[in-house]
């Protein structure tokens, strides 16, 4: 009877395990869905194939995203987006601190 309930509790534990890797499956995929259609011009991406591009234009209806690399203008499907960088706002002037006029030159005396 000992080997029946080993048994049971071994399968209950592989249905467990499924059970969570599905869902965690399901919650990455959600996620990367969603930032693919967030994608607007001017975000930057990387392909599957490890293309870094500019989106140009994004037909949702089609699921394309036409890329802008270095002047080349590439069609590819939604899918084949991987990663989404993050928009960079650049440096301002006034981010840098501690560099101007408070700044002395040291002599090697």
């Amino acid at each position: 009877m000992q080997s029946g309930t080993t048994l049971l509790f071994m399968l209950a534990l592989m249905v467990g395990m499924m059970f969570f890797m599905s869902r965690s499956q399901k919650k990455q995929y959600q996620k990367r869905m969603e930032s693919l259609n967030k994608l607007q011009k001017g975000y930057e991406v990387i392909t599957i194939g490890g293309l870094y591009g500019t989106v140009d234009e994004v037909d949702t209806e089609r699921k394309t995203v036409v890329l802008d690399v270095d002047g080349v203008y590439l069609t590819f499907e939604l899918t084949a987006i991987k990663t989404v960088l993050p928009v960079s706002e650049g440096v301002t002037a006034g981010a840098v601190e501690g560099v101007g006029e408070s700044d002395s030159i040291i002599d090697g005396e």
